[in-house]
């Protein structure tokens, strides 16, 4: 479960957003979720013990891995939601510029 909200700049789209800024908000929110995904996987993983296990700890490794999902995703270093906004734009409409749309009602 999340605890930090994505309010990072670039991973939320405004109400009055094209189809094309929703989905490139969504990709990098997918690629922040699936860094958790993965961060979380690699931190169940045992090596002998923790001698400063504590809840606390637990906590903040948590929003640490949260948080610099979010920072990963914002930035693209990983380019994971560049290949997934380039696969799912395919199946968007055609954008018309105003201009555009002005000559095919004329």
């Amino acid at each position: 479960m999340s605890v930090i909200l994505p309010t990072l700049p670039g991973l939320t789209a405004a109400p009055q957003a094209t189809d094309r800024e929703k989905l490139h908000a969504t990709a990098k929110q997918f690629e922040a979720i699936f860094v958790r995904q993965m961060l979380a996987a690699a931190r169940k993983t045992d090596f002998g013990g923790d001698a400063f296990g504590s809840q606390a700890m637990q906590t903040f490794r948590q929003l640490q891995d949260e948080h610099f999902a979010d920072v990963a995703a914002g930035t693209g270093s990983l380019g994971l939601a560049t290949i997934i906004e380039a696969q799912m734009a395919r199946y968007l409409p055609a954008e018309t510029t105003p201009a555009e749309g002005a000559e095919a009602k004329g």
